[in-house]
């Protein structure tokens, strides 16, 4: 599914600002069929749950309804009229006026329904979307509704981030010629000095030929070829490079026999390559070393909704920690984060939203005994199938991203239970089938060992989540800086393959301060960070660091949070903890190398 663009032959129209907005139990039957009865607006895109004070509204479960009218240009008369959702959490049904025009289930991926037989160029439609956060046993991130002794609907998960919900992502309608490109696939290589570009052009309609050229970022055509298939060669090809980005631009054109334009699109590329050679992980040859975070979609009031204010400058603090990388926990980021990757040469790890199956974290919460996590009537019934759509509507969404280096197929799943690799194996296959151009990877649980671990071998990358030192061994950074490199050795030893750090990092709450080893402090979260730094430059084998978390984060009320996950070395609005200084301190200058490595001489 090709990202909206304008272009000689396209245009767009922005759906974004005030809906109207109500929850079902205060809307009709069949709330499409007219104007929303509300006082209430809420802005697309955002998250509705922080926007209102009434509490019935932040802890709804079900679904709520989103409503604004919208006009189509008169100038579209002989278009394609097709409307785009960037993402609906977690689950959409949207009508035009009295007609249900498109149904989508998976809350971070982007769907579109074509209204062009529906609406009419220069006239007012009625738009409607009901947006369901509902979680079960059949979607991702799995939950569980149960009826609370009011009656009430009970949402419960078990991820550690809060289930915000509705319009997170920008509404687009957008016009298209009848006859038009509908995907494209960018596959680059090298050769020598020369550039490779393998592309694949699906187009509808009767053009009779399809014209394909890529542009320097000077605008010059650097290659052409016609076909809805080739390949094309850029001598003294400029490639993109972690932190020194360089896009090409691909312009595909359908033409008449006559010469006339039908329609024209433009993909942005990087030329690069990766690659996972022995215990290196490969980038345009050379190794690179991932240092960065794990992050997530989270700001005060917007919950996870898409801001371009925070998305500039949390990529600024990323480079002023000296972050070359970031992985998209736990599901894909806006199209637009990636985009602004690909241009400021951020490399990321692109993740689904497999994150909760695995019961055996409930159970070490709880004391309750866990059920098979991959039993049919838990997660290895319909599960895999869901699974396999949402790494197809990810791979489709995201494939041309040159700054998106690997897949990452779920985080901390039960692989250490029976049923894991049955369950993994097909989905392995499948991303090899749909990319094989990039490594795979998952994030492994604490509860997954070197010695217990079912599915290892099936991936190219081993991340690794751990906390020793913070939920083992607390306070106790010696005992834990043992178990740790243990730990990481025993991966390394067992599969032969390159080994990160996915997740690490400890609880902080700024502005707590000790001369011991207090937990809470942030002289505690930056000797953590320490130890777990010496362990890493003692393993061959080791190829990056991600810290949980980028950013404290909004996660559901409980015990065992207070306002929120304080893993941050940044505050959830954006200021540094002693552990952010430390990391610059370590980071800046590494331009991906393994800390400790000598720079290179150039020739």
């Amino acid at each position: 599914m090709l990202s909206p663009r304008t272009s000689p032959t396209r245009d767009i129209v922005g759906l974004d600002g005030l809906w109207r907005f109500a929850l079902d139990s205060r809307a009709t039957a069949e709330p499409w069929r007219a104007r929303l009865d509300t006082p209430l607006e809420a802005p697309v895109p955002a998250s509705y749950n922080d926007l209102f004070t009434d509490p019935e509204i932040r802890d709804h479960v079900g679904v709520v309804w989103y409503q604004r009218e919208v006009r189509v240009p008169r100038g579209w008369s002989g278009q394609r009229v097709v409307l785009r959702f960037g993402s609906v959490t977690h689950a959409a049904q949207v009508y035009v006026d009295d007609r249900l025009v498109t149904e989508h289930t998976g809350g971070y991926t982007p769907f579109e329904a074509d209204l062009t037989d529906v609406v009419a160029p220069g006239a007012e439609f009625r738009l409607t979307a009901g947006v369901d956060n509902r979680l079960t046993n059949e979607t991702l991130p799995p939950g569980t509704v149960t009826t609370g002794p009011d009656g009430r609907p009970r949402q419960s998960y078990l991820h550690d981030f809060y289930n915000y919900a509705g319009i997170a992502r920008p509404v687009r309608l957008c016009s298209t010629p009848r006859s038009h490109v509908e995907d494209i696939t960018v596959v680059t290589g090298r050769d020598g000095s020369a550039g490779v570009v393998d592309y694949l052009v699906e187009a509808v309609g009767g053009a009779e030929e399809v014209r394909v050229r890529a542009v320097d970022e000077a605008g010059a055509t650097v290659a052409s070829s016609t076909g809805t298939e080739g390949s094309l060669r850029i001598e003294d090809v400029t490639l993109w490079r972690p932190g020194a980005a360089y896009l090409y631009d691909l312009i595909v054109e359908l033409v008449c026999p006559d010469g006339k334009l039908l329609d024209s699109y433009t993909q942005p590329f990087g030329v690069r390559t990766v690659e996972v050679r022995g215990t290196d992980f490969l980038i345009n040859g050379e190794p690179f070393y991932f240092t960065g975070f794990g992050k997530h979609e989270d700001t005060p009031v917007r919950g996870k909704g898409h801001d371009d204010a925070y998305l500039v400058h949390d990529f600024q603090l990323l480079d002023w920690t000296g972050a070359n990388s970031f992985r998209t926990a736990h599901y894909p980021y806006a199209e637009e984060v990636l985009d602004f990757a690909d241009r400021h040469g951020v490399v990321v790890i692109d993740e689904t939203a497999a994150v909760g199956l695995n019961l055996g974290v409930q159970g070490g919460l709880t004391g309750v005994p866990p059920t098979p996590t991959f039993a049919p009537e838990n997660f290895g019934g319909v599960m895999g199938d869901v699974h396999a759509q949402h790494l197809r509507e990810l791979i489709e969404r995201d494939k041309n991203h040159p700054s998106v280096v690997m897949w990452c197929l779920a985080n901390e799943p039960a692989s250490n239970e029976e049923g894991a690799r049955e369950y993994f194996e097909p989905l392995v296959e499948l991303v090899r089938k749909l990319d094989p151009t990039r490594p795979l990877t998952y994030a492994a649980v604490m509860f997954a060992t070197p010695q217990n671990d079912r599915i290892g071998d099936l991936f190219d990358v081993l991340s690794i989540n751990r906390y020793y030192g913070w939920y083992l061994f607390t306070g106790d950074l010696a005992t834990a800086e043992t178990y740790l490199e243990q730990d990481l050795r025993g991966w390394a030893e067992r599969f032969g393959k390159p080994v990160m750090m996915s997740e690490y990092g400890a609880d902080t709450q700024p502005g707590l301060h000790s001369v011991w080893d207090a937990p809470w402090s942030e002289e505690y979260q930056s000797d953590l960070l320490a130890m777990y730094h010496r362990v890493f430059d003692r393993i061959p084998a080791f190829v990056g660091e991600h810290v949980w978390n980028f950013a404290d984060f909004q996660t559901s009320a409980g015990i065992h949070r207070v306002d929120g996950n304080k893993k941050g070395v940044f505050t959830r609005e954006r200021k540094p903890k002693s552990a952010a200084f430390a990391l610059r301190r370590r980071w800046q200058g590494l331009d991906g190398r393994k800390p400790g490595t000598p720079i290179a001489e150039e020739d």
